[in-house]
């Protein structure tokens, strides 16, 4: 094992604990792992990344149930909608992608590139979302009426089908804003989703792509051991020390990914 491949692994727990922690942001750090540390190509990366973040959401998503921070009424709610647009992307959208999306002059704006750019920009907005001050903790709460989840559902699947994400970074600024639900709740809740999305998705790729299973199981076995790990420390943190956190986190890697991309 060289040293490239240690840090993967570094890597792989580290993702675990981010979903612990925040239930979500798994993919923002596994798809620019394997991409710029490991040298997948961003197609290979999306979906490897669906797998990883799906199986280790769903150890995470039974300790928060232990603890009562899952709300599986809303999850499901979104999740109906999600995984039909998540594995319609993966199957039919994703592959059908053009290689060369547009030139500029002489610089041609390839397909992997133009999916990096994509999520680095979904990651941009959402973490405005979550850094800007939140609603008054004394405000009354609404909650909204089901066909608004459904097409909120429908659009974040799709997203997230074309970028390989679970959408752990969507979901949680959906369920606090629009949903209403507290931050440790929505974490938990946001769990359930990306399992179901995230394992449903990787269903379309593995019709259309060769899977290096021996490495996939070991990357996704030591996420697990940093899921856990995530979901015992995130009991000491506060919601919105924990928003704010997040909102920083994923505002740091899209500049991150948007600089790697302009610049190959």
């Amino acid at each position: 094992m060289d040293g490239t491949q240690i840090l993967g692994y570094i890597g792989a727990l580290i993702v675990g604990l981010v979903l612990g922690l925040i239930g979500g942001g798994g993919s923002i750090l596994t798809v620019p792992l394997l991409v710029y540390l490991l040298g997948y190509n961003p197609i290979v990366a999306t979906a490897y990344s669906l797998f990883v973040v799906g199986t280790t959401s769903m150890v995470g998503t039974y300790q928060k149930f232990r603890k009562g921070l899952v709300d599986f009424k809303t999850g499901l709610a979104f999740c109906f909608p999600s995984f039909i647009a998540v594995y319609l992307s993966r199957r039919y959208l994703v592959p059908n992608i053009p290689n060369t999306l547009f030139t500029f002059g002489d610089y041609p704006l390839t397909k992997e590139m133009g999916i990096m750019i994509f999520f680095a920009i979904i990651m941009l907005l959402a973490s405005i979302s979550m850094i800007k001050k939140g609603k008054d903790k004394n405000a009354i709460s609404k909650k909204q009426p089901y066909y608004k989840t459904f097409i909120q559902g429908l659009i974040i699947g799709t997203i997230t089908g074309i970028i390989g994400a679970g959408g752990g970074f969507l979901y949680v600024p959906a369920l606090v804003i629009w949903a209403s639900i507290p931050m440790k709740k929505a974490v938990g809740t946001s769990l359930i989703i990306v399992t179901i999305n995230s394992l449903i998705g990787f269903t379309g790729d593995m019709q259309t792509l060769n899977i290096d299973w021996f490495f996939l199981l070991s990357f996704t076995g030591i996420s697990i051991i940093g899921i856990l790990i995530g979901v015992f420390l995130s009991k000491f943190i506060s919601s919105e020390k924990l928003k704010k956190s997040f909102g920083y986190f994923v505002l740091i890697m899209a500049v991150y990914i948007m600089y790697k991309e302009l610049n190959s």
